[in-house]
């Protein structure tokens, strides 16, 4: 069937909506990294690199467990009614953490808002992958990464245009009694409440997964959407792959049907490249841009700009992989970042380890962050959406998403305590040897899934 005769705009619209999910996840993940030297001084933890982690990391307590729950929330709700409690955690957390008064209630309502990101991650690639007809899916699964990327530009561009200048040399208590430091970290965060509030209208709107309807029985309601997707004759052979792909196996899935050994091969590959994703480092630049462009020289006002030109670098790429995932595939991609990052962040650590300062950190910084964007923040999505078999992919998708918070939660949290120990020379130098063994997995281990049927993957995985 030619892409055409699918309905695009409804595709698109449905998509875009359940993809709002990432662009509040983008937000939210990144807003307390223009924040950070404000909440630090106001609540007096800028000394302590512990609380100074935890701080950046108690989101991610959040993140596992809505990853956790979102399996079986989603596999019993249905993954509509899933995105709309995401969209209203997002609501409330955006305004509980601006008027946080302490750390202790600051650290709860960032932990509520990880489990409104952990849904989100999970259930919004998740519900377009399972909507979107093969041929398309890969660039639709990719709109859920551009809208992270974008909102986490928004939130620099809010940092920028909230935060008032920082004078030179300023002091830790200058800041910490100013307007930034009192009020403005605050607006950084109530800025997401909008874009919050009109996510969980418009998800109201969207269908429930063809897929989850069938899996509950409800082919009655499925088949008018994947009509209205692709008209009658797709619908019923949609339904009829469906039903066969369900039919496959007998008993009730749970949690423990995930280790049944003729799951054991997908689901490595799945936890591998969610850990991968996370471990090859690169979100310590949106996490720790403060420390890291300390390090290279810039002021606290020209971190936050730089923040921006990285983001935007972010955005432009994004693109790149939006028109070349279901062209050159997943894997091509894949193999192009892991081997790019890793000679990257030999040039990085080195450019540090000899003491560079100012444009050419900068330069290597957005390098970076153009190759992943381009490879592995969007494909490793798109191919955790579709390897899944569809009676464990409620619960597998939790798995791997459980793996990629866990594995965020650790990178967050080490790479103060690395860059203290080791020196921002050898930190990159060892996320470049976890970006070397993953191009040596992804080369042994991933298969390409471009144009294939989420019935077709699942046939050639699960022998």
């Amino acid at each position: 069937m030619k892409n055409r005769e699918y309905n695009f705009t409804f595709l698109l619209r449905i998509s875009l909506v359940s993809a709002m999910g990432g662009l509040l996840f983008g937000y939210d993940w990144v807003v307390i990294g223009g924040a950070k030297p404000f909440y630090e001084r106001f609540f007096d933890i800028a000394s302590s690199a512990d609380l100074q982690a935890w701080a950046m990391s108690s989101a991610l307590i959040g993140c596992i467990v809505g990853a956790v729950v979102s399996g079986l929330v989603s596999d019993r709700y249905g993954r509509k009614k899933t995105l709309l409690g995401a969209a209203f955690l997002f609501t409330v957390t955006s305004l509980g953490t601006g008027m946080a008064a302490n750390f202790g209630s600051f650290i709860v309502f960032r932990m509520l808002g990880g489990i409104g990101i952990g849904l989100a991650s999970a259930l919004s690639p998740m519900y377009i992958a399972e909507i979107a007809p093969s041929q398309l899916r890969g660039r639709f699964v990719s709109l859920n990464q551009m809208t992270i990327v974008i909102g986490i530009l928004l939130a620099q561009i809010m940092n920028v245009l909230i935060a008032e200048k920082v004078p030179e040399g300023a002091t830790d208590q200058f800041i910490a009694a100013s307007w930034n430091g009192q009020t403005g970290w605050r607006w950084m965060f109530w800025a997401c409440g909008a874009p919050s509030v009109l996510f969980f209208l418009f998800t109201f709107f969207i269908p429930e997964s063809p897929r989850w309807l069938l899996k509950v029985g409800k082919a009655d309601a499925a088949f008018p959407v994947l009509e209205k997707i692709g008209g009658a004759e797709y619908a019923r052979r949609e339904v009829k792959s469906i039903r066969a792909s369900l039919d496959d196996v007998g008993e009730k899935v749970n949690f423990k049907a995930l280790f049944h050994r003729i799951y054991a091969k997908v689901l490595i590959i799945g936890v591998v490249l969610a850990v991968f994703q996370q471990w090859c480092g690169i979100n310590t630049v949106f996490n720790y841009a403060e420390e890291i462009f300390t390090a290279a020289g810039y002021g606290v006002s020209d971190t936050l700009f730089n923040i921006v030109i990285t983001g935007s670098v972010n955005l432009i790429f994004t693109f790149v992989a939006l028109f070349t995932v279901d062209k050159w595939g997943r894997k091509k991609l894949m193999v192009v970042g892991s081997i790019g990052l890793a000679l990257n962040y030999i040039l990085l650590g080195s450019a540090f380890f000899f003491h560079l300062k100012g444009v050419a950190v900068l330069a290597l910084v957005v390098t970076a962050i153009a190759i992943y964007a381009m490879s592995l923040a969007p494909i490793v999505w798109v191919i955790l959406s579709e390897i899944f078999p569809n009676r464990i992919r409620g619960a597998a998708m939790a798995l791997a998403t459980f793996a990629l918070w866990a594995a965020c939660f650790v990178l967050t949290y080490t790479f103060p305590l690395l860059n203290k120990s080791l020196g921002a020379a050898g930190t990159f130098w060892v996320y470049s040897g976890i970006c070397l063994a993953g191009f040596i997995f992804i080369m042994a281990k991933l298969p390409e899934t471009k144009g294939k049927s989420l019935e077709e993957i699942e046939r050639e995985l699960i022998r």
